[in-house]
């Protein structure tokens, strides 16, 4: 069995149902039905199996968690069990009668969402009419029942002019941080990678605006930033490492080292159903397979970076390469790091596409947009 130390933070995804339908939303295409989800009684045992394990904080997460009428049970058992809560919610489902349940049963935090700053363009991204306007009320019950609030803003090439307005946003609405991270392409994202990926200049124009922010804002607003892959020079150490430091069960009960991980083909994991998650955490193939730095291949074994990054991502390999186990292409001393480059020169050359929304669709449908292969250009 592994000595592997237990991971800090638990992300439970309760549902994939979500009111929203944004195209670049991470959720894998497949989506789970309401049938197939967890039950109550399923994931009160999750919580006190992520307790007894010494996970310190828990994710709620989806699809949209608000869509579960248990939510506050699960809140509770998890307050009780001495878990971290944090909401993370679109905000447009919930009025402020259930946030102050949630805030009673021993929520912690919020961390809500925003498609754009101007009405009508957020509404259009998130494909959700009223969207916007419903969560700025959200914000402002968040604040009055006295719950710390985290703005997260997904930008993209059809949002970033936006992004100083949503910096005043955030401050407005009394967020204490703010995440702006870059699309990163996986699940829904992925398909819709044509119609999302920034220019090189409009990336180097939102990190100016970024840095500027932070030293202006400096004690009053905290600012997390993360930057799309396919201009980066190096990996980032996505989750911290696979199997390192966060686990995901995903809404039929599958446990995953991310919430990405079910997009690698050959790749089976296992069922909090089947197994205790503890056992599946220390010892299952699946969160073995890519953990620690044995498994990988050269030039990832000799770099003295190899436990900076873990080797990158295992679901960009395998969604661009078609292996999990191959150099992150990020990576600029992978050899399709400059092809990685291209794909995003490409996808900024043309005009930009239709949004392929996100919704349940029937298993086996056409893809949408190009090809995403690197190795379809050559190797």
């Amino acid at each position: 069995m592994s000595a592997q130390q237990p991971p800090l933070a638990l992300l439970a995804e309760l549902s994939h149902r979500c009111p929203l339908q944004c195209p670049y939303c991470s959720n894998p295409v497949d989506l789970v039905r309401r049938g197939l989800e967890l039950g109550t009684g399923d994931w009160l045992g999750v919580v006190e199996q992520a307790a007894a394990m010494g996970i310190l904080q828990i994710h709620y997460s989806g699809g949209e968690p608000t869509v579960r009428d248990d939510l506050e049970r699960i809140v509770a058992h998890a307050e009780e069990s001495g878990l971290y809560g944090n909401l993370i919610t679109s905000g447009v489902l919930a009025d402020r009668e259930r946030l102050q349940r949630l805030a009673d049963a021993g929520l912690q935090h919020v961390q809500l969402s925003v498609q754009a700053a101007e009405e009508g363009n957020a509404d259009r991204i998130g494909g959700f009419a009223g969207g916007h306007e419903k969560k700025i009320r959200f914000a402002g019950w968040v604040r009055e029942v006295g719950l710390p609030l985290t703005l997260n803003a997904v930008v993209h090439r059809q949002n970033m002019q936006d992004l100083p307005a949503l910096i005043d946003l955030a401050r407005q609405l009394g967020a204490t941080r703010l995440e702006v991270a870059h699309v990163q392409y996986y699940g829904w994202a992925l398909r819709n990678r044509a119609a999302l990926m920034p220019t090189r200049e409009q990336l180097s124009w939102a990190t100016d605006v970024v840095e500027d922010a932070r030293e202006r804002l400096h004690g009053t607003l905290v600012i997390d930033y993360v930057v799309p892959d396919y201009y980066a020079r190096r990996p980032k150490a996505c989750m911290g490492g696979w199997g390192r430091r966060f686990l995901t069960v995903a809404p039929d009960g599958q446990v995953l080292p991310c919430h990405a991980a079910q997009s690698i083909a050959g790749l089976s994991f296992e069922n909090v159903r089947d197994r205790p998650l503890d056992a599946i955490w220390r010892n299952s193939e699946a969160f073995e397979r890519y953990r620690g730095v044995d498994w990988m291949p050269e030039p990832c074994r000799g770099c003295d970076r190899r436990e900076i990054d873990w080797g990158g991502c295992r679901c960009q390999a395998f969604a661009l390469l078609g292996d999990a186990g191959l150099t992150d292409p990020a990576c600029e001393y992978s050899p399709f790091h400059e092809r990685m480059r291209a794909l995003a020169e490409d996808d900024t050359a043309g005009e930009t596409p239709p949004f392929d929304y996100r919704r349940i669709r029937v298993r086996g449908a056409p893809p949408a947009g190009r090809p995403v292969s690197l190795r379809s250009r050559g190797s």
